[in-house]
């Protein structure tokens, strides 16, 4: 009988949960990070009128206020979108950002992050964050988003692709929004940047998306000026018009009427105006006093922020991201600049999870002999005292009890350390005796208590408070003051300043007759000197950008104890600057400029008269409620329905048949994200080929448990037709054999971090393996076409494998990613997983990689990987072979050709070359030099240049062996293969990495370089 034949492998496993599948570390992650929950919350919840405010007790005070200002800005919000939320609003609070990083409702969270709204469920996480000010901004701003999405999303769970039209717009659209309409146009910190843009240039309107323009500073002043030309409720309008199309060029032609462009042009013009008289009449940076640590072209770094000087004037730490991956503390000489070293690595060392660089600067000691800063380790608060001569740490002092500490300053006897420390979310004074090991409360209350300083004689601190003109009951804040506390007596009494401006960073002059600080009666913050008890106050400087850090409360000045020299940072259009001014110029200063041209801390236009967000801002009655009128409840850790797969249908024929399909995927979790349930079914025909996932995971506790369950069906199916007699009938025959391979687990998994970079993984379950195969013959006569023969038979297909499955490894990471791969750390994991059943073996991995930087930007990249079967069962044909040629670049499957193998006589139907990649155990080693290549080149800007694209140079090397085939370097036959090359590897806007590598295979005599393209990210 003459045939045509053909064979097709039908893969039945679709990736059903590409987006929801439970992030198991022991299954789902191979390497990375860990999110650590050092802390349990006994979660309540607050319910007032439209939110359900989710707190834990020792915050209760703090979440009552949070409350009372959730329904105040749903009055704002509500009136300026004219929009009512759909359903009741979650709003989660942590009582600070170190709590805040472990909510399981999000993944990893970056030090700076002051909240997140999600767009699944519309949730609100958040810390409370120190003080009633900044709980006040942050949750008008993310309520903000919690309006975009419900105003450009469906009311029921989001499905795979349908998520809210808001998720599409720009940042700067969506931040500079929520930026706007939670602070207004009186923005003293926008206004700035606006004005050190000036310096250089306005963004155009292309220019908005890019990473070089901060998007919540440069979309509110944006967005602050159409509101002000527009009216506020233009908001609402552009975003329902953006959200439609999910683009906010064509909202701002269809609502505006007029191009984007033209829109920018009109915003530069006002921008402009607004500011330029200010710019003739106040100084350059350049003019303010001596550069020490500033931005110069071939620097990376923006931040150079957080100055402290030592006693004598001759050193100075500060915080800087100078070295790129993260920001660090550095020590400087005061005279020239120099950097002298680095006193952290924060991106890389496991012990020190933040320097909380946004809000804490450090102290010297008396003698200039020791430094003390402020950190997080393990979910704790610290501070560390470091020996700069000898450049090692000193001692370290762990404080269980608190939330954060920020600012700690060194009692001139060097006995004591007072600071800013959050308990329950809000901020006080503590002092530390380092000699008694004991710590006393200075402060108790619900006003803002920052900056502490030591005054020269030891009896009291001057720090910046809101307690002068808060009301508490309104929840209105006053502007910051510079206050003293007597530390004996606990007596506070305000020091002199300016109404209606804010005053911060108090600095003692060395005799303690006068004190420093910053504050801006112009609207520009500047550095200001007043004597104490009386005597005329004096600016010490008048710049035009301003005196700043990077928050509006970042410490950024500081005032040597010893020799009265004064350092400040300064903003600037790429970034921040530290300069020095000498005593004598500081202590002459000059009069105080109480106003400036025009209006110089609000943004343009002026004229807000008619403003229905000014008004609202300005009334902190209007819709306040009374705590109260508030109900409690215990929280419900019930499972609701957050995210519907795709779901799909398909229908269709080939030559195995007609077939139906189709599938979804369902994922369940509590509010707090804590326990999540995951669905997945695909069906394909019948019973046999149906695909079915469940898995349950358990994030409450630092022990992270999940369980899962699934059916997997892979079929083969061949195919062959000819011609052949059938009851004396010529006939047409077709025959189809479908060979299926059912796989069944059921795996329980435990995961327990020591610390985010290392952690342990214990794995056990069951499994069973069946295997089916079917013959279905069909025919039809020649002659009639009448079917003469339909018969399905059954085939032996082998006895069903039942397994027990375990595993356990640890792991250990903590590398950092660039765009492409990681550049800096280690990683390593070390697996044992035993089968044992019809299948008796143990599997015993270990991958270790290094990545160094001899010099910036070029990593040298490393790999040592062994994995290996051992035991009865190790090569039992039923297992596919390990092969080398995924980790050895040059040797891929599909590259191989017949007229590669070459076969030996005694062994006609080998091939030599390919059979020398597979085995049971395998040893590979990488080396690779990888760099980005327009950032060396100097093509575009920042670390990366243009386009996030590595060039790489590499070499590979592999063996593979088997129990009965010994390596050579056990005396046998195997010999390593080895290859080297050249490629790249470029970021797919974040969905995906690419590398294409031109490889020289040194052990296939046939090839002399081949071409790959691969979908991976570096190893």
């Amino acid at each position: 009988m003459s045939e045509s034949s053909g064979a097709t492998r039908v893969a039945v496993c679709l990736a059903l949960l590409a987006s929801v599948a439970l992030p198991l570390p022991a299954e789902g992650q191979y390497f990375g990070r860990n999110k650590v929950q050092y802390h349990q919350f006994d979660f309540q919840v607050l319910q007032t009128e439209h939110f359900d405010v989710h707190y834990y007790p020792r915050e209760q005070a703090a979440a009552e206020a949070a409350g009372r200002m959730a329904e105040r800005w749903y009055t704002r919000l509500s009136t300026v979108l004219r929009h009512e939320l759909s359903g009741r609003q979650p709003l989660i609070l942590y009582a600070t950002a170190t709590e805040f990083q472990q909510t399981n409702i999000v993944g990893a969270i970056g030090e700076g992050t002051g909240g997140v709204t999600e767009a699944l469920r519309r949730r609100i996480v958040m810390p409370i964050g120190g003080t009633l000010g900044d709980l006040d901004h942050v949750l008008g701003h993310e309520l903000v988003h919690a309006f975009q999405y419900d105003m450009t999303g469906s009311r029921g769970p989001n499905t795979y692709g349908a998520l809210p039209g808001a998720a599409a717009l720009p940042l700067w659209f969506i931040e500079g929004m929520a930026e706007y309409l939670s602070l207004g146009p009186a923005a003293p910190l926008t206004a700035m940047w606006m004005r050190g843009a000036m310096e250089d240039t306005l963004p155009s309107y292309s220019d908005l998306t890019d990473p070089r323009f901060f998007p919540y500073r440069y979309g509110q002043a944006l967005l602050a000026y159409v509101g002000g030309v527009w009216g506020d409720e233009i908001m609402g309008d552009l975003l329902r018009a953006a959200g439609r199309s999910r683009n906010i060029s064509l909202g701002i032609q269809a609502v505006l009427a007029m191009t984007p462009d033209a829109l920018v042009a009109q915003w530069h013009a006002a921008t402009y105006a607004a500011y330029r008289p200010l710019q003739g009449t106040t100084q350059p940076a350049e003019s303010a006093g001596v550069r020490l640590i500033g931005l110069s072209g071939n620097e990376l770094g923006g931040y150079n922020i957080a100055p402290s000087i030592s006693p004598d004037g001759e050193r100075l730490m500060f915080l800087s991201d100078r070295d790129l991956f993260s920001i660090d503390l550095f020590l400087a000489d005061a005279a020239t600049g120099d950097i002298q070293r680095r006193v952290t690595t924060t991106a890389l060392d496991p012990h020190l999870q933040s320097l909380q660089f946004l809000q804490s600067a450090g102290s010297w000691r008396g003698d200039g002999k020791q430094f003390v800063f402020a950190g997080i380790s393990r979910g704790e608060p610290l501070l560390q005292l470091y020996d700069v001569d000898q450049g090692r740490r000193a001692r370290e002092i762990r404080f269980p009890g608190l939330g954060e500490i920020l600012n700690p300053s060194w009692s001139p006897d060097g006995r004591q350390v007072a600071f800013s420390a959050v308990t329950g979310g809000l901020s006080d004074l503590y002092v530390y005796d380092l000699e008694s090991d004991s710590l006393r409360r200075l402060t108790d209350d619900a006003f803002a208590d920052l900056q502490p300083a030591w005054s020269p004689d030891g009896r009291s601190l001057a720090f910046a408070t809101d307690r002068f003109g808060t009301d508490l009951a309104a929840l209105r804040t006053a502007p910051y003051r510079v206050a003293v506390i007597d530390v004996g007596s606990g007596r506070v009494r305000p020091v002199r300043g300016f109404s209606g401006a804010r005053h911060l960073n108090p600095q003692w002059g060395p005799d303690g007759r006068s004190l420093y600080f910053l504050s801006d009666p112009s609207g520009v913050t500047n550095v200001f000197r007043v004597p104490i008890p009386e005597g005329p106050i004096t600016q010490v400087t008048d710049l035009f950008t301003g005196v700043s850090g990077i928050t509006e409360t970042s410490p950024a000045l500081s005032v040597a104890q010893g020799s009265g020299r004064v350092v400040f940072s300064v903003f600037r259009t790429d970034g921040y600057e530290i300069y020095a001014i000498d005593a004598p110029q500081a202590i002459a200063g000059s009069p105080v400029r109480m106003s400036a041209p025009g209006r110089p801390g609000v943004l343009p236009p002026w004229d807000r008269s008619q403003s229905v967000l000014v008004r609202l801002l300005g009334d902190p009655v209007e819709g306040l409620p009374s705590a109260e009128e508030f109900a409690r409840k215990d929280y419900d850790a019930g499972l609701s329905l957050t995210y519907i797969g795709q779901p799909s249908l398909l229908a269709g024929s080939n030559q195995f048949g007609t077939y139906i399909g189709g599938g979804a995927s369902l994922y369940f979790t509590d509010m707090l994200g804590n326990r999540n349930l995951v669905t997945g079914l695909q069906v394909n025909g019948g019973f046999k080929d149906i695909y079915a996932l469940v898995g349950y995971q358990n994030l409450e506790r630092r022990f992270n448990w999940g369980i899962t369950a699934q059916q997997v069906p892979y079929v083969v199916g061949a195919y062959a037709a000819g011609t052949a007699v059938v009851d004396g009938e010529p006939s047409f025959i077709e025959q189809q054999l479908l060979e299926r391979q059912t796989n069944r687990i059921v795996q329980g998994v435990v995961a327990y971090p020591f610390s985010q970079v290392q952690r342990v993984e214990v794995a056990a379950g069951a499994g069973h393996i069946s295997f089916d195969r079917e013959l279905k013959t069909r025919g039809f006569s020649l002659a009639t076409g009448r079917q003469v023969i339909d018969d399905t038979e059954s085939l032996e297909a082998g006895e069903s494998l039942v397994l027990g499955l375990g595993s356990a490894a640890l792991v250990y990471d903590n590398s950092f990613f660039g765009a492409t791969g990681p550049i800096l750390g280690q990683r390593y994991r070390l697996e044992v997983s035993p089968t044992v059943g019809s299948l008796d073996y143990v599997g015993v991995l270990g991958d270790f990689r290094r990545y160094f930087m001899p010099a910036r930007p070029f990593t040298f990249a490393t790999r040592l990987l062994h994995f290996g079967r051992y035991g009865a069962g190790g090569e039992d044909p039923r297992l596919q072979p390990l092969f080398l040629g995924y980790s050895v670049r040059g040797y891929r499957y599909g590259s191989f050709q017949a007229s590669e193998c070459d076969p030996p006589a005694s062994a006609p139907g080998s091939c030599p070359v390919f059979d020398q990649l597979l085995g049971s155990r395998v040893l590979v080693g990488n080396v690779e030099l990888r760099f980005p290549l327009f950032g060396v080149l100097g093509i575009g800007s920042g670390y990366y240049g243009a386009l996030p694209l590595d060039f790489t140079i590499f070499g590979d090397g592999g063996l593979a062996w088997a129990s009965d085939i010994d390596p050579s370097f056990a005396g046998g036959d195997r010999e390593p293969v080895f290859s080297a090359g050249a490629g790249f590897r470029f970021n797919l806007f974040g969905f995906a990495v690419a590398e294409v590598n031109l490889v020289h295979p040194f052990d296939r005599p046939g090839k002399n370089w081949v071409w790959e393209l691969n979908l991976q990210p570096g190893f």
